[in-house]
């Protein structure tokens, strides 16, 4: 009798694989990092390759930890760093080119030769997205553009496309002997190439795109078994491939936000908000995304709109590794309580451009305000208000656009357990926020999804049952965080604008 569900939680910055049983918690984990390649400015890739054989390595070892056997694992679900693209060869499984991750800003001149007709909203009616660089659809058409013998390789129906939630299933399923090619609603919605309303890839947008729809996985449903890993698979057996999500609405489902009205607010390498709007799909006037929630097997598709922040958690790792302000991440709380404030900076890291609600692929990322007066410790406070205003405008949007205004906000991620962080955040919004028991929810989502696939959990009130709060931050009323320093922040965000 299987007791357990395993969850491969493939990030931009590292790879875990964590086992949960059914109450939702984890009995095993095991997590590891892999380069991040920066060959221009601009441009950032992984080698997929690396990225697979950390999975591997990842599963077993949790697997491992767990004293888990394959026999004990109900099924496995997958979840991914989304809009990262991968062109690989069918025959060889070798890849054409490193993976293009999803802060890459190499395609902005293929998205802005594509806005000249119909400008940056030419696909939203159809797509929920603007024209970005941050979409996978551009990236492929680089990749056929730009890497020698692809598009032929492509016309002959030999190279495949896949976000990483594809790739990694791909290689579970068998790889170039009968892999799965094959990818979740939540995955394809970030593509550009796939129509919401019929959950379809577009072939006008695929012509245009110039995409051959040949090298586009199969779209399915978040939650139903794509195929089954191998007998000497990393697995060690045969166990159903039954979930995908991208990793932010893997993130909404492992937060139980299952009725609409419902948001979280993942905090990682970028930071995301996800306002669950149902199975209506709400168009966005605010420079939000309208996007693919999750889809349960042939229950209809829940929406999303969705607030998109590229940097977050990645600028605590470029104070780490570019400046050497610190030798690891949580440093840099202890270094922010060294003094009472910002010192008057305020840090906009637009190192990919500025994603909701901007969409400014021209801004470049600033510090305004420096003085003699600022020390290190002014430095790490401005770095974590960062990733607080941003969400503040996010979350600003947001309220307007759904008409629904938030009365607290449910928070995962790894820089939920940043006691300043969370504080500061819930004086800038005005409302509580609220961490659960298990605020690795991304992999917990996934888990749900292909747990739910194999009848492990009955239905989402299975779920929503294991929700537990575990702490939370109610707003300091005499903080002038939401009002005065708001607008400061406003203003500096101005000064990134124009710059490329």
């Amino acid at each position: 009798m299987a007791k357990y569900v395993a969850a491969i939680d493939q990030g931009t910055t590292s790879t875990r694989c964590m086992i949960f049983n059914h109450a939702g918690e984890p009995v095993g984990v095991h997590q590891m990092e892999h380069e991040q390649i920066y060959p221009k400015p601009g441009w950032v890739e992984h080698d997929p390759m690396e990225i697979w054989a950390r999975t591997q390595d990842v599963v077993r070892e949790a697997m491992r930890k767990a004293g888990a056997s394959v026999a004990d694992i109900a099924a496995v679900g997958v979840t991914n760093q989304r809009e990262t693209t991968v062109v690989w060869d069918k025959t060889t499984g070798q890849p054409f080119y490193n993976a293009i991750v999803w802060q890459d800003t190499r395609t902005a001149g293929i998205c802005n030769e594509l806005a000249k007709d119909g400008g940056q909203d030419r696909f939203r009616a159809k797509v929920g997205l603007p024209l970005a660089t941050y979409f996978s659809g551009p990236k492929v058409r680089w990749v056929l553009d730009n890497v020698p013998g692809v598009r032929e390789a492509a016309e002959a129906g030999n190279a495949l496309f896949g976000n990483i939630d594809t790739w990694v299933i791909w290689n579970l399923t068998g790889g170039a002997k009968g892999g799965k090619h094959v990818t979740d609603v939540t995955n394809a919605s970030r593509t550009m190439l796939m129509n919401l309303e019929t959950l379809d890839w577009d072939e006008e947008i695929c012509a245009i795109m110039g995409v051959p729809k040949s090298m586009l996985p199969r779209i399915a449903s978040s939650s139903e078994v794509y195929g089954h890993t191998l007998a000497n698979g990393p697995f060690g057996g045969v166990i159903s491939v039954a979930g995908d999500l991208g990793d932010q609405q893997a993130a909404t489902v492992g937060q139980a936000c299952f009725s609409p009205g419902e948001a979280k607010n993942t905090y990682g390498t970028g930071c995301f908000m996800i306002l669950n709007t149902g199975t209506e799909i709400v168009p966005s006037n605010s420079g939000l995304l309208t996007t693919v929630c999750y889809k349960f097997g042939n229950e209809p598709a829940v929406y999303a709109l969705e607030g998109s922040i590229a940097i977050t958690g990645a600028l605590v790792q470029w104070l780490r590794d570019n400046l050497k302000l610190i030798e690891s991440a949580p440093e840099i709380e202890n270094l922010a309580k060294t003094v009472t404030d910002n010192g008057g900076i305020y840090f906009v890291p637009a190192f990919s451009g500025l994603f909701a609600p901007y969409w400014r692929s021209d801004a470049r990322g600033a510090i305004v305000g420096m003085t003699r007066y600022v020390t290190r410790g002014h430095f790490a406070r401005a770095t974590l208000e960062a990733t607080a205003y941003q969400t503040r405008e996010v979350l600003d949007a947001m309220n307007a656009d759904s008409g629904v205004t938030l009365t607290a906000l449910k928070v995962d991620g790894g820089m939920v357990y940043n006691d300043l962080l969370m504080q500061f955040q819930a004086d800038v919004l005005g409302v509580p926020v609220v961490r659960p028991k298990v605020a690795e929810t991304t992999a917990l989502g996934a888990a749900y999804a292909a747990g739910l696939a194999v009848g492990f959990w009955a239905n989402t009130d299975d779920m929503r049952k294991n929700w537990g709060m575990d702490k939370t931050w109610e707003p300091d009323t005499s903080s002038n965080a939401s009002t005065e320093l708001f607008e400061h922040w406003k203003r500096a965000v101005t000064r990134t604008f124009d710059w490329v």
